[in-house]
């Protein structure tokens, strides 16, 4: 049986890929969270989105606009008051 090098799962950019492969599974998990958040909100109050709306929603990875829209839409009477503000 012939040995394998491991050497490059331990070297230092290995380590790298993996940490910033880390942090952006995380920037996603935390955006995913605060889209469900967002949608839930919406729901339970009785503002429903458009398809429109919903895509650009759930395509969005920009933690600040999400908060923005999170902020938004606990003051919204309807959804244009959320996604076409700013």
């Amino acid at each position: 049986m012939m040995a394998m090098d491991l050497s490059f799962y331990r070297s230092p950019f290995s380590r790298q890929l993996r940490a910033e492969g880390h942090a952006e599974g995380v920037a996603e998990g935390v955006a995913e969270g605060r889209i469900a958040s967002l949608h839930r909100i919406l729901n339970k109050r009785g503002i429903f989105i458009t398809e429109e709306q919903r895509v650009q929603l759930y395509a969005c990875t920009d933690l600040d606009q999400l908060d923005a829209w999170l902020d938004r839409a606990a003051i919204a009477t309807q959804a244009s008051e959320v996604f076409d503000a700013g």
